[in-house]
């Protein structure tokens, strides 16, 4: 099997952006959802109940090695924004009303143009100034495992073999893209759904635990482009990946050391380890 696509998402639930290459190393992907949206609350805010944070389109110098900025924030319609990553106090958020992690929050100018692009007045854009800080579900994780902004764990892989059979499932002239499901690692594969078995990988040099499939929200619902609602995939995963009252395509990985991986380089399925 071969890498065959690496995306990162600077900003928690904003426009997907596709590298070639990118620093992994235990808590992710370099630059993956190290910023987030929150309310003033404190909560995260995220496309589930939000679908306009789409349409943010935001880059670092690992995504676009153009960007000088941390991030630059980017919409249509909307004068681009460089961000500089805040240096001040700690802030306590939470996500999904659980999980607690400290953030810091950006310049008053980056929140008014959030609030500017998505609509809302009482929106912060945050940044996860030590991602070590943030600690994963310990029935899974060890103890020294962290992650900055994802819902659970650092790195979320699918394969095509397995979109392709759940296109088949789903029927229909438009197969629905990948870019539904968000994974920061795509592979190829020939056997849909062989990743249910997994226990450890390699992706290129970086050996990673594949601690547990990944339950689906609302979010995969939603037509990233145009912001259209449908019934898919949930309905048709229902049908055929449906347990414990949830559906599940995908898997969560965490590495377990460093190295830069490249679309294009080989992906091994590892034993297990005692």
């Amino acid at each position: 099997m071969r890498i065959t696509a690496i995306n990162l998402h600077p900003v928690k639930s904003g426009a997907i952006r596709p590298v070639s290459a990118a620093p992994l190393d235990p808590g992710g992907l370099r630059g993956d959802r190290r910023w987030m949206v929150v309310d003033g609350d404190g909560e995260a805010v995220t496309a589930r109940t939000l679908p306009e944070l789409f349409r943010v389109v935001a880059d670092t110098p690992v995504t676009d090695p153009a960007v000088t900025a941390d991030l630059r924030l980017g919409a249509d319609g909307h004068p681009p924004l460089d961000v500089t990553a805040p240096t001040g106090p700690p802030l306590r958020v939470t996500m999904f009303r659980r999980h607690r992690m400290t953030a810091t929050l950006a310049a008053p100018d980056a929140h008014e143009w959030i609030r500017s692009v998505v609509g809302r007045a009482d929106l912060r854009l945050v940044w996860c100034h030590d991602p070590s800080l943030r600690r994963l579900d310990p029935a899974l994780a060890s103890a020294h495992d962290h992650a900055a902004f994802p819902d659970s764990y650092p790195v979320t892989l699918a394969t095509e073999a397995s979109l392709a059979r759940l296109n088949e499932w789903i029927g229909g002239d438009t197969p629905l893209p990948m870019s539904r499901f968000r994974p920061n690692i795509v592979v190829d594969g020939d056997e849909p759904f062989a990743e249910d078995s997994w226990s450890r990988v390699r992706l290129g040099p970086v050996e990673c635990r594949v601690v547990r499939s990944v339950d689906r929200c609302v979010m995969t619902t939603i037509d990233p482009t145009t912001l259209a609602k449908g019934p898919d995939p949930l309905r048709t995963l229902a049908r055929h990946r449906r347990r414990d009252g949830k559906t599940w395509f995908a898997r969560h990985l965490i590495p377990d050391g460093s190295g830069t991986v490249r679309v294009g380089d080989e992906v091994a399925v590892l034993p297990r380890t005692s």
